[in-house]
């Protein structure tokens, strides 16, 4: 996924000469072919935060498209005022880059474990927040991203991700979600890398005779609420995963829907529960642990049709 941004964001460095990248002290390796190309719009902040969205937003204020570029939590926790007042309330043309949101970093402490930037930044008004699911997912909202006025999140893995989409996406618009699978028993709505998940839960779940739906939603604000709306209807019940707490977050941003338009339909989320993660492992672990992998996901699931059966 990573990997896959650097590929867009080179090519729309070249064809508008007005965006500039910083990056707060990391990230040479992947950024160093726009460094070669873009030397004088290639800038680096150090390990200051704060300071890099400051920045970020008084070159916005000249007419210039900024992307701000880190890992886990530190381009959004550390300077969350900085991104509220000085990018967002002014409309500032200000992209904030998360590369390793999650459990991605999860050898390295809770303090580098990104779950509860989506919940943060979807809280903040007049911020759009991307969720892409894999590289070709990521291809297509970064595309938009830079083309579009405005604060932006992007949330990114890192990279070596699976591939879900085997070609390119073509036309996305924006905050459409994409239907990986169809399925006829319940619907697994994922925003994010831990897209790998939900698709691992239904293929399990097709081995017990169990029909899963599988839905990416790359746009986590605006919501795409029509496709949500139209599986609310259509299952009886229905699954969100993410990589982030359950609090705040995309499983909350369904369930706000199904609230107020009173569907019957059951939601239960798979995401992180309201804890600190005191665990440290590899990103799968981490996921295995906190009962957020495939596995997870699938016994969820059926827990969940077997409810419906015991109430009819």
């Amino acid at each position: 996924m990573r990997d896959a941004f650097v590929r867009v964001l080179a090519e729309e460095m070249e064809r508008n000469d007005r965006i500039v990248l910083i990056t707060g002290d990391l990230g040479f390796g992947v950024l160093k072919p726009l460094w070669d190309r873009f030397p004088d719009r290639m800038l680096n902040a150090g390990i200051a935060e704060q300071g890099m969205v400051s920045m970020a937003a008084g070159l916005a204020a000249t007419g210039r498209t900024v992307i701000v570029y880190s890992i886990g939590n530190f381009p959004t926790l550390r300077p969350l005022e900085q991104i509220r007042n000085d990018c967002a309330y002014h409309n500032a043309n200000v992209k904030i880059v998360c590369v390793g949101g999650g459990f991605v970093y999860g050898s390295l402490g809770m303090s580098h474990h990104a779950t509860e930037d989506m919940s943060v930044m979807r809280a903040i008004p007049d911020i759009v927040c991307f969720t892409p699911g894999d590289p070709a997912e990521t291809e297509a909202v970064a595309r938009t991203m830079l083309r579009m006025p405005g604060t932006c999140y992007l949330r990114l893995g890192r990279g070596n991700e699976p591939k879900i989409h085997e070609a390119p996406i073509e036309d996305w618009t924006m905050p459409k979600a994409l239907i990986l699978r169809k399925g006829t028993d319940i619907a697994l709505l994922s925003a994010g890398g831990i897209l790998t998940q939900a698709m691992d839960a239904a293929e399990r779940l097709e081995q017990k005779g169990i029909s899963a739906e599988v839905v990416s939603f790359l746009c986590l604000k605006p919501l795409d609420e029509e496709t949500v709306m139209e599986l609310l209807t259509s299952f009886r019940c229905l699954i969100t995963v993410e990589e982030n707490t359950v609090i705040g977050g995309f499983g909350s941003a369904v369930c706000e829907i199904a609230a107020e338009n009173g569907t019957a339909c059951r939601v239960r989320r798979v995401g992180l529960l309201d804890r600190f993660t005191t665990v440290v492992g590899d990103q799968q672990y981490l996921r295995q642990t906190y009962e957020m992998d495939g596995p997870a996901i699938a016994a969820k699931a059926e827990e969940l049709l077997d409810e419906l059966r015991r109430d009819k």
